[in-house]
């Protein structure tokens, strides 16, 4: 079955078909940067980083595109309030770029311990003002726009299918606004292009309307068709981006250009504390630095991908402990098969055949990118190879190298899983400890036992217990994982 991906935009899943072949264009709404990056922003970049790499696996030139928000994000996410950056920089008394710039660097800190893919085009929409000055001409020259005071405002009255991604209708939406006071508006829906800055402010640029700066949802429309085109495949962001923000950009790009603005529309869902949503604003939301000294970056991108993007996430600290107790078992079979591969059996063992494993892992990515079903794959497949090994006759060679090509094609390359410690077969302690010294170590504790020098034994197993080493004595042999 080809890729089918649910399209917000046509309210159903779709077959995946990229305006031009072999080639994907996507955008991803990227972060505003007035502070650290939290568990709600490591749900939605592990999700959209395990759709680009999926859609590379599957033979696709992807262009991934995800700007910085450094300017124009008011507090309200609409038309009114501060610029997020700049009321930060006045409580900690520094200029709004440094506010960007530390917490840029930040963002890309936490992404890359979580193994995320860096974009290949990171834009901030400051060096891009004159891409949105240009579109702003555009849409005042089409009478789509309107000057009052300085700023510019978008007309949605002039774009009959202003609504269609969302569902909403202007009517619904200026009889549910608020009342503003003295509005420079002819609308209640209609929404800034370009503002007018106070002399104060710190953040602004001349344009033909004076002194400002741009819209938020003016940012991402001029960032992503200067470097994706007029229309481009994939915009991916959060479900609460879908309106207003979402829906702007789609009016005033179809408005500037007369083509249509993005084929299929990708909303990751929310993560929540005990039902409610996380966020800065509500005060419940947990730092991604603060959550990696409590936890392996690797185990909350797990956690993650347990849930699908589409999906809620709960937050809880005995949920995430779960979910390293289960990327645990997949990477001590990883381990084990790779030191199975270094024993370099003679082509004894039992075949193992692949195809079923192979077969539900890609029927589950082609769902919508259903990673709980992949992941359910993974611990199905990791199940049967450690119930082989346990056998006299074990798992042929040639099927053992099968095995771990299949866990680095999909666990690592598609889900980012496993990192490094599996990569290079290291199990990590307060040391690095090689597993052919481990198994060196458990044949001297053999010969040991077989001896009957008891006490040589069990200090061997005392000291890798030390180390973080478990061993497990059973009738077959002793075998060992990471404590």
């Amino acid at each position: 079955m080809p890729l089918q991906i649910y399209n917000t935009l046509a309210r159903q899943k779709e077959t995946f078909k990229p305006i031009h072949e072999g080639r994907v264009g996507m955008y991803v709404c990227g972060p505003t940067v007035y502070g650290d990056s939290h568990i709600g922003h490591a749900k939605s970049y592990v999700s959209f980083d395990v759709i680009v790499r999926y859609l590379r696996f599957l033979g696709y030139k992807v262009l991934y595109v995800q700007n910085i928000t450094d300017v124009g994000h008011l507090t309200d996410d609409a038309d009114q309030g501060e610029d997020k950056i700049e009321k930060q920089s006045k409580l900690d008394r520094v200029h709004p770029m440094q506010v960007v710039e530390l917490y840029t660097r930040s963002y890309f800190e936490d992404m890359d311990a979580l193994g995320i893919q860096r974009p290949d085009i990171s834009p901030h929409a400051t060096g891009h003002i004159i891409e949105q000055i240009e579109m702003v001409k555009k849409l005042l020259a089409g009478g789509y726009a309107y000057e009052v005071n300085s700023s510019v405002y978008f007309d949605v009255h002039k774009f009959s299918e202003y609504g269609k991604l969302s569902g909403r209708n202007v009517e619904e939406m200026e009889s549910g606004a608020r009342i503003e006071v003295k509005s420079e508006k002819r609308h209640p829906a209609d929404f800034a292009l370009w503002k007018k800055a106070e002399p104060e402010h710190i953040m602004q640029w001349p344009s033909p309307w004076g002194s400002g700066y741009p819209g938020w949802h003016l940012e991402c429309s001029s960032m992503s068709m200067k470097y994706l085109g007029e229309s481009f495949d994939i915009h991916g962001g959060g479900i609460e981006n879908q309106f207003p923000h979402h829906e702007c950009e789609i009016a005033q790009s179809e408005c500037s250009t007369g083509k249509p603005f993005v084929k299929y529309w990708l909303h990751n869902n929310m993560v929540t504390v005990n039902g409610q949503k996380m966020g800065k604003s509500l005060g419940n939301f947990v730092t991604l630095k603060d959550a990696f000294k409590k936890f392996d970056p690797l185990v909350i991108r797990f956690f993650i991908l347990q849930s699908h993007y589409r999906s809620t996430l709960d937050f809880s600290e005995q949920a995430i402990e779960a979910a390293g107790k289960g990327l645990e078992k997949l990477q001590n079979t990883v381990q084990r098969v790779r030191v199975e591969i270094k024993k370099g059996k003679n082509g004894k063992g039992t075949l193992f055949d692949l195809a079923e494993y192979r077969k539900r892992f890609t029927e589950a990515m082609d769902d919508d990118f259903n990673t709980p079903q992949a992941i359910a794959a993974l611990f199905d497949l990791s199940r049967a190879v450690n119930d082989l090994l346990a056998q006299p006759n074990g798992i042929s060679l040639e099927s053992l190298h099968q095995i771990e090509t299949f866990f680095t094609d999909y666990g690592v390359n598609i889900l980012g899983l496993f990192g490094e410690k599996a990569a290079s077969s290291q199990l990590q302690t307060d040391g690095m400890i090689e597993p052919q010294l481990v198994e060196l170590l458990l044949a001297a504790r053999k010969e040991a036992r077989e001896n009957k020098f008891w006490l040589l034994s069990d200090k061997i197993r005392d000291r890798l217990k030390a180390l973080g080493v478990v061993l497990e004595d059973t009738k077959d042999g002793t075998s060992w994982k990471k404590a």
